[in-house]
């Protein structure tokens, strides 16, 4: 892991300690998480093993499915 050191403003690093404290982690944890969502490189992410079984009649369904979940799936996530 490489480290690297960053300046925030007070009130950003004042949420993200209080968002450490909160999940009984590690300020560069949530740092971490927050990061990796953001890029999209979040491991977290459900794996979706049926994505292309089924032809869409749509050219580009396989590369785009996940905007298109992102888009369908965001009204379920809200409630």
């Amino acid at each position: 892991m490489k480290r690297t050191t960053i300046s925030l403003p007070e009130g950003l690093a004042t949420a993200m300690e209080r968002e450490a404290r909160r999940r009984r982690v590690s300020v560069a944890e949530v740092a971490r998480q927050a990061l990796a969502e953001h890029l999209g490189l979040d491991e977290h992410r459900r794996s979706l093993s049926f994505i292309g079984i089924a032809d869409s009649g749509h050219a580009t369904t396989a590369q785009d499915f996940e905007e298109i979940l992102a888009r369908e799936w965001r009204p379920d996530r809200d409630r």
